[in-house]
């Protein structure tokens, strides 16, 4: 055999042996959470009573309705609100508010009225940047009406390494959406 085909001979097999080395995956991405039921809890100031409302779908998307609570407060009134997330697809249920608050610098909880009137709502909460996690939060009521309340819990990992959560809704998706009636009623 000549110089030249075993130099051939050669180069070909390290093309196929560095051509058949397997490429590492790419890291995986952080996945969004199964959340089933969206619990939130109205504390009117100047009283310990609590509300509680609740948005279910257990069986998930495509499957059966969800059942939701028609929300009912008072109008012009101060009121602490807290959300939690659940994923009762599991026996026990998972409260997934633990894992948000762990992973505060990758969520934000959005709670959004239908009309600006409704409503305010200032987050109380901070993550380790400064930026609101809304999972505790101030909401106050405006004058008497009906609309909706929607609560959206957006997941916003680092890209490349990089945060992204920037105290907006922009970034990121949802891990839940949902919305709720709202009366205001006196």
């Amino acid at each position: 055999m000549s110089l030249f085909h075993t130099r051939l001979i050669i180069l070909l097999g390290l093309v196929l042996t560095l051509g058949s080395c397997k490429k590492e995956d790419p890291a995986p991405e952080d996945e969004n959470e199964l959340i089933t039921t969206v619990r939130l809890k109205f504390t009117e100031n100047g009283t310990t009573t609590t509300q509680t409302f609740e948005w279910k779908d257990l069986d998930g998307d495509g499957g059966a309705a969800p059942t939701i609570s028609s929300i009912s407060l008072r109008p012009s009134r101060t009121y602490k609100l807290e959300v939690e997330f659940l994923d009762e697809s599991k026996t026990p249920a998972e409260n997934k508010t633990s894992e948000i608050l762990r992973e505060a610098d990758e969520h934000l909880v959005v709670v959004t009225p239908s009309a600006s009137s409704l409503f305010t709502y200032t987050a109380t909460d901070k993550d380790s940047r400064n930026f609101p996690i809304g999972l505790a939060g101030t909401l106050v009521t405006g004058a008497a009406s009906t609309g909706t309340i929607k609560v959206q819990l957006r997941h916003q990992p680092p890209v490349n390494g990089q945060p992204v959560k920037d105290g907006t809704a922009t970034p990121g998706s949802d891990d839940a959406n949902v919305t709720f009636p709202l009366t205001l009623v006196p």
